[in-house]
């Protein structure tokens, strides 16, 4: 069967050689001639018989979006387009309708596998019509992994279905990715805990949270243990927002998932708004020292070097700032002899409730 392929990039470069491996034909097109094996997208059409299979391969959105455009007016009744890309999955009823109009057919197919999915296979999860996805069956077999197909394989649903699918398991990623990297800072913690690395590889075999990706844990602390010169700013693809975004639409709780979102999102500040106005507020309300960001940068540094330890900590928490409260503070006397702020019991006789269920008296 012949496929052409446009977007040979890491994942698009890959499929277009295991497609071949499996003995199909593919004509590939990229901007980037020295990979390219058509000189241009005619040319790669050209080269098609009818009914053609074309595969779309690149960064989801515009680019995608112009591509597919192009496509329209290039291709026959009877052809059909694969966008295999990270595209949302509310993309896909207009680009099957654009497509549709000229008597092309449309599939939307969720690709996992990364850069291993060369000689592993690919996990491919696709939307549309029963009869476009007969036609590319094909090359479908030759993209999963080997075994039965429907351990690597799923017609999902309707057009959007295999991006929406693909969109839920990149979400569900995102948490189990943290889970992992939270125990690997809390074993790291530890001092009773000397091989870290072996604790994880421990867990290959024969325990309940065994996966490939946390054979990918081990092998990354294998490569660097201590994560030495490791950043730890972490980007995000969009499906993780978008996952969550289905929850809220649908009513489906996802603290998981969304607390592994948000914390990518941390990962970006080199200093947290939140975190800084916090730390405004317990000044205000206890008397707790406010920090200059050096002094904040220093307890880092030590806490990085092991060197801070919880009592450290706590005799930080117990130095008063200097500056003198508001007027209302003044006259009531120092913020931390008032009783709590909050909670669900009794002040003793402070003035009145701040928050919580209980009388005061």
């Amino acid at each position: 069967m012949q496929l052409g392929l446009i977007g040979l990039g890491k994942m698009g470069g890959n499929m277009r050689e295991r497609v071949r491996r499996a003995g199909h034909e593919v004509i590939g097109y990229d901007t980037n001639p020295e990979v390219s094996d058509a000189e241009s997208v005619q040319a790669m059409v050209d080269a098609l018989q009818a009914p053609r299979v074309v595969w779309v391969m690149v960064p989801a959105g515009e680019i995608t979006k112009s591509v597919i455009t192009d496509l329209a007016d290039r291709l026959e009744p009877g052809d059909l387009v694969i966008d295999g890309g990270n595209s949302r999955f509310s993309d896909d009823a207009p680009n099957a309708e654009l497509l549709g109009a000229q008597g092309v057919g449309y599939l939307d197919c969720g690709v996992s596998g990364g850069i291993w999915g060369l000689d592993n296979g690919y996990g491919l999860m696709v939307g549309g019509d029963a009869e476009h996805v007969e036609l590319a069956m094909p090359i479908f077999d030759a993209l999963r992994p080997e075994g039965p197909r429907d351990e690597g394989f799923v017609h999902a649903g309707e057009v959007g279905a295999g991006h929406y699918v693909k969109m839920v398991h990149n979400g569900i990623e995102y948490g189990l990715m943290h889970a992992y990297a939270e125990g690997y800072e809390l074993l790291e913690k530890k001092d009773i805990v000397t091989d870290v690395p072996g604790a994880f590889k421990a867990w290959s075999r024969g325990t309940v949270v065994r996966s490939w990706l946390l054979d990918l844990m081990v092998k990354a602390l294998e490569e660097n243990p201590s994560m030495d010169d490791v950043s730890d700013y972490t980007a995000d693809s969009g499906e993780g927002r978008w996952t969550v975004e289905e929850g809220i639409a649908n009513a489906v709780p996802m603290p998981v998932i969304s607390a592994s979102l948000f914390a990518r999102f941390a990962s970006r500040q080199k200093v947290s708004p939140a975190m800084q106005a916090v730390a405004a507020l317990r000044g205000q309300f206890g008397g707790h020292q406010v920090m200059t960001v050096a002094e904040g940068e220093d307890l880092r540094a030590e806490a990085a070097r092991g060197v801070a330890s919880p009592a450290a900590s706590r005799a930080q928490e117990k130095k008063k700032i200097e500056t003198p409260q508001g007027p209302q503070e003044s006259a009531q006397g120092d913020a931390a002899d008032a009783g709590p702020t909050s909670g669900t019991q009794s002040t003793g006789g402070s003035p009145g409730p701040t928050s919580g269920s209980e009388s005061t008296q």
